[in-house]
């Protein structure tokens, strides 16, 4: 009886020291693990995003970022902007204590940029400012359409006339970067290529027609 009472006594004295904060916990596992390891990266000054010139407008952006316990994660912010492809998207940090907007950009003038001239010939005329683009004629058009590789805008003006080709490069900094034009039977025909992909409305103006980009 005696040996009974004293193996109930070591094995209760084995039970209790499991409870000793200094032992390990044998399911390790339930511990999150954190390493004190440093990754000397360079820190973030700004990123720039360049998108097709398909684009038109911004529905989100989504950063994906990693934790200190080396987790991935992303968080996206709903956005629902226009924007122009031409310029680039930045991301950036401010190092600043309280970040301020410049000076400069407190108040803006808009300025309508003026029409500039940049082709003619003795019945039609073109003009250029931003995304328009505007014909001064007396001719009546007789179709428009769209044709791709390159991207251009095809019309159609009806007049019998033999002219040589004409020819103008517009340069890499104008959304209009050629203008073509060339005689048909009954008429004759100006191309227009662009710089990307668009859409465009037509409006009829009492000096002719008015081209914008969409």
């Amino acid at each position: 009886m005696k040996k009974i009472f004293l193996l109930l006594i070591y094995l209760t004295s084995l039970l209790f020291a499991r409870e000793n904060p200094f032992f390990p916990v044998e399911n390790e596992e339930e511990i999150p693990l954190t390493s004190n390891q440093i990754n000397l990266l360079p820190p973030l000054k700004r990123a720039t995003v360049t998108l097709p010139s398909t684009a038109r407008n911004i529905e989100s952006v989504t950063i994906k970022y990693k934790n200190l316990d080396g987790s991935i994660e992303k968080r996206t912010v709903r956005l629902h902007n226009s924007i122009d492809w031409h310029l680039p998207i930045f991301i950036s940090q401010n190092y600043g204590s309280s970040p301020e907007l410049p000076k400069s950009s407190a108040k803006r003038v808009v300025k309508r940029e003026a029409f500039k001239e940049v082709g003619s010939l003795g019945f039609i005329k073109f003009y250029v400012s931003g995304k328009k683009l505007k014909i001064v004629t007396k001719d009546k058009i007789l179709r428009n359409f769209l044709l791709v590789k390159p991207h251009r805008i095809v019309c159609d003006f009806k007049r019998e006339t033999d002219i040589r080709s004409f020819v103008k490069d517009l340069g890499e900094k104008s959304l209009f970067t050629k203008i073509k034009v060339g005689t048909h039977s009954g008429y004759y025909r100006v191309v227009i290529e662009l710089d990307g992909y668009y859409k465009y409305e037509l409006k009829t103006t009492p000096e002719g027609y008015l081209f914008t980009l969409l």
